[in-house]
């Protein structure tokens, strides 16, 4: 399984759009070893399939600003029309939608990577709780430490009275 789609090929290739962990289509498409144009006749094909939680066609200004954070592409090698962005819910029905062994296979190895990515998030957010919870326990730990050597000092700085001896004197 591993051997078919590494896992970490698979991460590289979700991006956050619109607060959604999402996939797009010409990954996709690498992965399912179909050209981009044979996935989305698919897709149109059974649209109903697909609706805007499964999947969104990307705005020009998000093709883009996508363009610029994947790197300069190479003439040609991608469509001039805004790429689908296929949420998790989409990426599953599309292996029903394209009915091939490897699709299946392919899918099953982006729930797995889709799974660790929450799992990842859901550690980090119990991480930053934790951090959060120490730094309020400790928020006032520098001024207590503070006013501790201050007391000690204060008690030190106070002049030592003489001792008076207890009784009669005698002259």
């Amino acid at each position: 399984m591993s051997d078919l789609v590494p896992i970490e090929r698979v991460e590289n290739k979700i991006y956050l759009i619109r607060g959604q962990k999402v996939m797009l289509d010409f990954d996709l498409a690498l992965l399912y070893l179909l050209p981009t144009k044979q996935l989305k006749r698919q897709v149109k094909r059974n649209f109903e399939r697909f609706p805007a939680d499964f999947m969104f066609e990307l705005t020009q200004e998000e093709y883009n600003a996508l363009r610029c954070q994947i790197g300069t592409l190479k003439r040609g090698g991608h469509s001039k029309y805004p790429p689908y962005a296929f949420t998790e819910q989409g990426i599953a029905m599309l292996s029903s939608v394209l009915g091939s062994k490897r699709a299946i296979q392919v899918n099953i190895a982006i729930m797995r990577a889709f799974v660790k990515l929450r799992q990842i998030l859901s550690t980090h957010k119990e991480l930053a709780v934790k951090l959060r919870e120490l730094e309020r326990k400790f928020e006032n730990h520098d001024s207590d430490i503070k006013s501790i050597f201050d007391a000690i000092r204060k008690i030190m700085a106070q002049p030592v009275k003489p001792i008076h001896k207890i009784g009669f004197r005698g002259n």
